[in-house]
């Protein structure tokens, strides 16, 4: 693990993105609430939130922070369900890990929600979106 002891605390804030593609017929169950295992998108972003504070056990080389907000967002879109999240801290290091993990697993918890009505259900492009912090200030990604 990296020492980040010398260096200050400062503001950090992250945030990633995700896309759960879903079969129409998967999509319409999520969108009336009636997947057997419950509310799809509720449940993604409970785990997410969830997930945020236990990236550092999941991740080896992660470190704990001590997180000061978390945002997920689960929507039902065009062709399957969109996440979003945003991860704030005051720490030593930046917060992409956190808002990736939050990411991930809310995508994994909607996959297990729906796949038994979609298997062929897919995990499509989590990635940070932006970060701000540090010495290396902000970052956005740039349109593809």
């Amino acid at each position: 693990m990296v020492d980040v002891s010398a260096k200050p605390e400062t503001a950090r804030r992250a945030s990633a993105h995700g896309f759960v593609k879903l079969s129409a017929e998967a999509l319409r169950l999520v969108r009336t609430n009636a997947v057997k295992k419950g509310d799809v998108l509720a449940t993604a972003r409970l785990a997410g939130i969830s997930a945020t504070k236990r990236t550092a056990d999941l991740i080896p080389l992660c470190h704990p922070l001590r997180i000061d907000g978390v945002r997920v967002d689960v929507r039902a879109t065009v062709g399957g369900i969109a996440v979003e999240a945003e991860v704030t801290a005051r720490d030593r290091t930046g917060v992409e890990m956190e808002a990736l993990t939050a990411v991930a697993v809310a995508c994994l918890t909607i996959y297990d929600m729906v796949k038994a009505v979609d298997r062929g259900a897919s995990i499509r492009t989590v990635e940070v979106v932006a970060k701000e912090g540090g010495a290396s200030g902000r970052w956005r990604r740039r349109a593809r």
